[in-house]
């Protein structure tokens, strides 16, 4: 039996999959958690195969977390499940550890077929993403302009798209606002653009960020 741990914002999320799954011989939900609070603590305490995630989970800052826990539990599996573009955040996914990566507009079937893919240690991506994986591998460098993106660059982005302002997200990074400021220059200059507005309009035109 496949435990999983269920790491979403959204309550409709958890439902629906508990649902789905709730018949399944194979797969058995043993937790739901709603922040990144919730999940440390189920993935210290708790046994668990694979961990479905939305990398928009709160408390989620970095992906570097999943790393993390990674190097900790090799023997958990994770499994990214969310609306954030595959193309943007895939490649930096796997490089922390991430087994696979399903979009939210899947059928949950697709979901299914990839737990007990992962759980078997496969990886689960589409053909560009384990294009770029097999280019990385070779030592080869990608044409594609996310990536040339850092994982930090696309979070520090993110935050700017919402709003945040460089104090917020210093501190939701644990970084100092000089950083952050540097991390913005960095961004203007590899989107080509001089202005905030024009950065996060390009950043959503390129669909790096919602």
């Amino acid at each position: 039996m496949i435990k999983l741990c269920i790491a979403d914002n959204q309550p409709v999320t958890h439902f629906g999959l508990e649902a789905y799954f709730k018949k399944n011989e194979k797969i058995v939900i043993t937790q739901n958690v709603s922040n990144l609070e919730q999940l440390d603590e189920t993935l210290r305490k708790k046994s668990i195969d694979v961990c479905v995630i939305d990398l928009e989970l709160e408390g989620l800052t970095s992906i570097n977390y999943i790393k993390a826990i990674s190097s900790e539990n090799p023997s958990i599996k994770f499994l990214v499940f969310s609306n954030l573009a595959e193309q943007i955040y895939a490649f930096n996914a796997y490089k922390s550890g991430v087994k696979g990566y399903v979009l939210k507009k899947e059928k949950l079937q697709v979901l299914e077929d990839a737990i007990y893919k992962v759980n078997d240690d496969k990886i689960v991506f589409s053909d560009l993403i384990k294009k770029q994986i097999e280019l990385n591998s070779r030592g080869k460098k990608a044409d594609r302009l996310h990536r040339k993106l850092s994982s930090r660059e696309i979070e520090v982005l993110r935050y700017l798209s919402e709003g945040k302002k460089n104090k917020e997200i210093a501190e939701l990074l644990e970084l100092n606002e000089k950083t952050i400021s540097t991390y913005k220059l960095r961004l203007l200059t590899k989107l080509h653009v001089t202005s905030l507005v024009d950065l996060i309009d390009k950043a959503r035109n390129l669909e790096i960020v919602n």
